[in-house]
């Protein structure tokens, strides 16, 4: 008898009852059996993952259970494991549904046979087989896909940056054994010829702003010497400082070579003209102030430069001119002459000088980069604490007049120069004058500071630091304070203020203010530790003194919050001084890299 329309209703609500009744709702997911980093591959790869949270009918979790065993095979076999025992289990009740996944690896699939080689005139470069030698995995090791994958892309890249522009795979196969679990790797290129470096061409659109034979000074590198495509990053760096163009492209063009030298055309975008700048500032040293400037990118096709700037605070007071002039001839640098006006009113000295520089900086090498200046300094200071406080009487001034040269050399070597973990940073310099050579004493300095960052694990970071400095006179006294060494404060002696350390005078607030010395001497043990990609904590202990004769050690400790902002690293610290068990606790606030 055919079903009646009752019939076929009740069969449905049946059918749907049921299906509402195999529903479950999954909570979690777990994995075991594996290490963080395998644990994380197999979790991506699950499409179970994507259900935790929500209902799912019993016909969709019965598919998903069957596609985990696959998918959790096939997140491992790039660790070279093509053959684990999975076990997938549910636990728990169908509206709080747990899906447990256990993974036995078992052995993993290994190198049985590696056959890796370069044929061509690239077999006989240095680098490249270098780069074979170094590849992994090697006989005997796990196929490990990842680092198959990054040798074989190092390799290729290595192959276009050298100049073998013709370079391509012969043969490229990997074959797995499960049964054996072995793997038998087949990877050759055919380099082809090396290629030379070509003509290279300047265009600037929308507009050509600079000479393009001052452009060709940059240029280090002979037509028809071997291409090198570090050759062209040094280049790009060198336009990149220049600060003339707001956009570099360099392209190569091995398809256009001709007798065998490839072509570079740089197309340059000029950048904006004139920069102004304007802020607020605020010191505890100096008060609230007030930052104009005026930048002058490219004065005129000599790729001149021009700079105003004023930094207007309470107490403390600059005015700075400066002109620049392009000098390629010997080493990337400029020419710079300059000239800055001081005032200082705080309270413990009255200041003001007059300086004028003229240097000429070089770039030695990526690492080290060189200024050689000649200073001509006039200086008028009175300490408050000489003040006899009656105004009938002048302020007894002191003047003094130098004209000395000095030689500064910076070498930085490190993986990231915004936020090192392993690096290496040198400043150091020496400067002198004769009296009656345009100096009012005889003197002789030399100063340096060195920084050393060592990452410790994926988390962690140690920051050492170091100064000294020294002074060689007969006649400290006429020595300005802008000649003199300090020590205090977050770039020095943490847990003290600005200028507080060293031989002293009574302000006019009866706080104890540094007069300068003959020779400093500062150090600093700093730990970071991060608790994830940007934020952090750090602790450490700063130790030194500013001297004339016997260093009095003062060491300050405190701790401090790390932010890594996408201007860079922003540091905020707190500090206390145990020189004197009841100084004040300092508070510090840096922004940007401190080499």
């Amino acid at each position: 008898m055919p079903p009646t329309p009752c019939r076929l209703l009740a069969a449905a609500l049946i059918l749907s009852a049921s299906g509402a009744a195999q529903a479950a709702k999954v909570t979690g997911v777990q994995i075991q059996g594996l290490d963080e980093t395998k644990t994380l591959n197999v979790h991506g790869a699950l499409s179970l993952v994507d259900t935790i949270g929500k209902e799912v009918s019993g016909r969709r979790l019965a598919y998903l259970l069957r596609e985990a065993e696959d998918e959790t095979r096939e997140a491992l076999e790039p660790f070279g494991y093509y053959s684990p025992q999975i076990e997938v289990e549910r636990i728990g009740e169908s509206d709080a549904l747990t899906v447990a996944i256990k993974v036995t690896l078992g052995e993993p699939v290994r190198v049985r046979r590696a056959d890796i080689a370069i044929l061509g005139e690239g077999s006989e470069d240095r680098y490249l087989n270098e780069d074979l030698a170094a590849f992994k995995p090697r006989q005997g090791d796990v196929f490990d896909h990842a680092a198959y994958e990054a040798s074989k892309t190092r390799i290729t890249r290595r192959l276009a940056e050298r100049g073998y522009f013709d370079a391509d795979f012969s043969s490229r196969q990997v074959e797995v054994t499960r049964a054996e679990r072995a793997a038998d790797i087949d990877l050759v290129w055919s380099s082809g010829g090396r290629y030379d470096m070509g003509p290279i061409t300047f265009v600037q659109t929308p507009k050509h702003i600079i000479r393009d034979s001052l452009l060709d000074k940059l240029v280090y590198w002979e037509q028809g010497s071997y291409y090198h495509q570090g050759k062209l990053d040094r280049f790009r760096e060198s336009l990149t400082r220049l600060d003339y163009f707001s956009s570099i492209e360099i392209e190569t063009r091995p398809e256009a070579a001709v007798d065998n030298e490839v072509p570079v055309a740089v197309t340059l975008t000029p950048a904006k003209r004139t920069v102004y700048t304007a802020g607020l500032s605020y010191g505890t040293d100096s008060g609230a102030g007030v930052r104009l400037g005026m930048e002058r990118r490219y004065v005129n096709d000599r790729g001149h430069k021009a700079l105003g700037q004023i930094d207007w605070a309470e107490t403390r007071k600059t005015a700075t001119a400066q002109y620049r002039i392009p000098a390629f001839a010997w080493l990337d640098g400029w020419f710079t002459i300059s000239g800055q006006y001081y005032d200082e009113q705080s309270d413990y000295i009255d200041i003001r000088k007059v300086e004028f520089v003229g240097s000429r900086s070089g770039q030695i090498n990526r690492r080290l980069n060189a200024v050689a200046s000649l200073h001509a300094l006039r200086e008028r200071w009175s300490y408050v604490a000489d003040d006899d406080n009656d105004e009938t009487t002048p302020v007894q001034y002191r003047y003094a007049t130098f004209l000395y040269p000095s030689l500064r050399g910076e070498y930085i070597d490190a993986d990231d120069r915004i936020f090192p973990r392993n690096g290496l940073g040198i400043t150091v310099e020496v400067r002198g004058g004769l009296e009656g050579v345009g100096s009012d004493a005889n003197f002789a300095q030399a100063w340096g500071i060195g920084r050393w960052y060592r990452g410790l694990g994926a988390f962690n970071r140690l920051i050492l630091r170091a100064e000294a400095g020294g002074t060689f006179t007969n006649a400290l006294v006429d020595m300005p304070p802008s000649l003199r060494f300090f020590a205090g404060g977050d770039r020095s002696i943490r847990g003290y203020a600005f200028r507080e350390v060293g031989p002293t005078t009574i302000g006019s607030d009866g706080k104890k203010y540094a007069l300068g010395a003959k020779n400093v001497l500062t150090g600093s043990v700093e730990f970071e530790h991060y608790i994830n990609d940007t934020w952090g904590g750090a602790a450490f202990v700063d130790a030194g003194d500013a001297f004339d004769d016997t260093p009095d050690i003062h060491t300050g400790v405190g701790v401090g919050v790390r932010w890594r902002s996408p201007v860079g690293p922003v540091r905020l610290d707190i500090a206390h001084g145990l020189k004197d068990p009841d100084s004040q606790y300092e508070i510090y606030l840096n922004i940007g890299a401190d080499w």
